[in-house]
C-alpha cells in the first residue's frame, strides 16, 4: 500500500511538473519564433470569437476543477476501499489538470496567434489556479484520511 501511495504521488508530482514545464517551453518557443504567431491579428470577428470563447471556457473550467475535485473527494472518494481511492484520486487529479489546460492552451495560441492579451490573461489564470492544485504525498494521505504506517518502533 505504501508503495503505491508513493508512486501515485510521484506520477502527479511529474505530471503536474509537465503541466507547468510544457507551458513555460511553448511560451520560449513562440517568442523565439515569432513568425509563427499573428495570423488572425487582422481579423476583428475572428478574434471576438475567440476571446468569447476563451473567456467562456474559463469561466467555466476552472471553477469546475477546483470545486468539482473538492465534491468527487467527499462525495465519492471517502466511500471507496483505499486501493480503489488511490486510482479515483489519481484519475480525478488528471481531469482537473486537463481542465486547467484547456484554458492555458487556447489562452496561449489566442494570445500568439491573434495577439490579444486576452489570451494571456486567461492563460495565466488558468496556471494561478493550477497552484491550488499542487500534489504531494502529504497531501494526498490527508484528503483520503491515510495514516502513514510507522517503521520501527513508536517514540512518545
Amino acid at each position: 500500500m505504501e508503495q503505491e501511495i508513493k508512486q501515485t504521488s510521484k506520477l502527479l508530482k511529474s505530471l503536474y511538473f509537465a503541466f507547468w514545464f510544457i507551458a513555460i517551453v511553448a511560451v520560449v518557443l513562440c517568442e523565439v519564433f515569432d513568425e509563427w504567431g499573428g495570423s488572425y491579428a487582422d481579423n476583428d470577428k475572428a478574434i471576438y470569437l475567440g476571446e468569447t470563447i476563451l473567456i467562456l471556457l474559463t469561466i467555466i473550467c476552472i471553477p469546475f476543477s477546483l470545486k468539482y475535485y473538492a465534491r468527487m473527494l467527499t462525495n465519492k472518494i471517502d466511500k471507496l476501499c483505499i486501493a480503489d481511492a488511490i486510482k479515483a484520486y489519481r484519475t480525478i487529479n488528471y481531469l482537473r489538470l486537463a481542465l486547467l489546460a484547456l484554458p492555458l492552451w487556447v489562452g496561449l495560441y489566442i494570445y500568439y496567434q491573434m495577439l490579444s492579451t486576452t489570451g494571456i490573461l486567461c492563460a495565466l489564470i488558468a496556471l494561478t489556479a493550477s497552484l491550488f492544485c499542487v500534489p504531494s504525498e502529504k497531501r494526498m494521505r490527508e484528503e483520503l484520511f491515510i495514516q502513514q504506517e510507522k517503521s520501527g518502533e513508536e517514540h512518545e
